[in-house]
């Protein structure tokens, strides 16, 4: 056990679909419920359609947001025409997490296959909060949170997290 304690977090979640509403969205809720189970707080969640923009706003949004230290998004990051969250929020990453899309899909594999490759997961930071974007599904959600995000929003991790970085990401 770390002598460290929980570093609680303001954490946005984006919900990017064509067709769910707040009552069909499991992707959502699995990641509210989740990261409200590590003690940190929902600051927002919304849904919005699969359109570049309307993504790209509400995400830049919570980055100007001085109140947002992370955002989750879900959906929109397959390989099909509609398809647009990491065009829409690429262009925002002051920095991009490479690792993270990587480790993804490496763990993805073991649990889908081949299938894993197409998924273009991609976390980075915009002023200064972290950004993970991920598939819609539940079960890539709750991958991706239980085996990646949660330990590294947790400042208790050692050997080290990204929440200790927080106080130097805007820096110059």
């Amino acid at each position: 056990m770390s002598d460290r304690e929980l570093k609680p977090l303001n954490i946005a979640v984006l919900v990017v679909s064509d067709s769910r509403t707040e009552k069909t969205d499991k992707s959502g809720k699995l990641l509210t419920q989740r990261l409200e189970a590590a003690g940190h707080k929902l600051h927002e969640k919304s849904i919005v359609a699969d359109e570049i923009y309307q993504i790209r706003s509400a995400v830049a949004g919570w980055c100007a947001d001085a109140n947002v230290d992370a955002i989750l998004t879900t959906g929109g990051t397959g390989v099909t025409g509609r398809d647009g969250t990491p065009e829409a929020v690429s262009v925002l990453f002051d920095k991009e997490i490479e690792g993270f899309g990587e480790l993804f899909r490496f763990l993805s594999y073991e649990e889908i296959g081949t299938s894993s490759l197409q998924s273009r997961a991609l976390a980075g930071v915009a002023g200064g909060a972290y950004i993970f974007c991920l598939p819609g599904s539940a079960g890539a959600c709750a991958t991706a949170w239980d085996k990646i995000i949660s330990q590294q929003l947790d400042y208790r991790t050692r050997p080290c997290n990204l929440v200790e970085l927080m106080p130097r990401l805007n820096e110059t």
